[in-house]
C-alpha cells in the first residue's frame, strides 16, 4: 500500500509540474514571453535560477507584485515612448526590448534616435500575473522550482495565496 500511495504521489507532482510548464509557456500570457527556462522561451527578463530555490510564497509574491527596475522607459526624438529591457549594444545601436507588446519586441535602435531613457518607476510584471489562480500559481512555481533544481516537489496552492 505504501509503495501505491508514493506512486500516486509523485503522479501528482509530476501533473503539477506538467500544468506549470504549459501555463509558464503559453504563448498569449505565458511567463516565457521574457523569462527562459530549460532552454526554453525569450532571455530578456532576469535568470530565474535566483527565484527557484525560494519558497513558493516568496515566488508567488516576485511575481504578482515586482515593479521591474531593470526595466527603462524610453523616449524617443519621434515622441515615441515605451517601456523597453536594454540588451546588447554597440557604438551605434542598443537592442530594446519592447515592453509594450506581447511577446516582448526586439527593437534595434539607433542611439542617434533616443532622446532618454530613464529608470523604470511604474512597469510591473502583467496584469495577467495577478489573475493567475492559487493553483495556477502553485502549478507555475512548482514548474520553476522543478526546472530549476531538478527536484520534484509540489506546491500547495493554499501555501501562495
Amino acid at each position: 500500500m505504501f509503495w501505491f500511495t508514493l506512486l500516486l504521489l509523485q503522479a501528482a507532482v509530476a501533473a503539477q509540474i506538467e500544468r506549470g510548464e504549459a501555463l509558464f509557456f503559453d504563448s498569449t500570457k505565458g511567463c516565457a514571453s521574457c523569462h527562459a527556462l530549460k532552454g526554453r522561451g525569450t532571455a530578456i527578463g532576469p535568470d530565474l535560477k535566483g527565484i527557484g530555490s525560494l519558497a513558493p510564497p516568496a515566488i508567488a509574491v516576485a511575481v504578482r507584485s515586482t515593479i521591474t527596475s531593470y526595466v527603462q522607459n524610453v523616449k524617443l526624438k519621434s515622441k515615441e515612448s515605451f517601456p523597453a529591457m536594454p540588451g546588447a549594444k554597440d557604438e551605434k545601436t542598443i537592442d530594446l526590448h519592447d515592453l509594450s507588446k506581447t511577446p516582448a519586441q526586439l527593437r534595434k535602435t539607433d542611439r542617434t534616435e533616443i532622446e532618454s531613457m530613464s529608470t523604470n518607476d511604474t512597469w510591473k510584471h502583467s496584469d495577467i500575473a495577478k489573475k493567475y489562480t492559487d493553483d495556477q500559481m502553485a502549478d507555475i512555481i512548482a514548474y520553476i522550482r522543478y526546472a530549476v533544481t531538478g527536484t520534484p516537489k509540489s506546491v500547495d496552492p493554499s501555501a501562495v495565496r
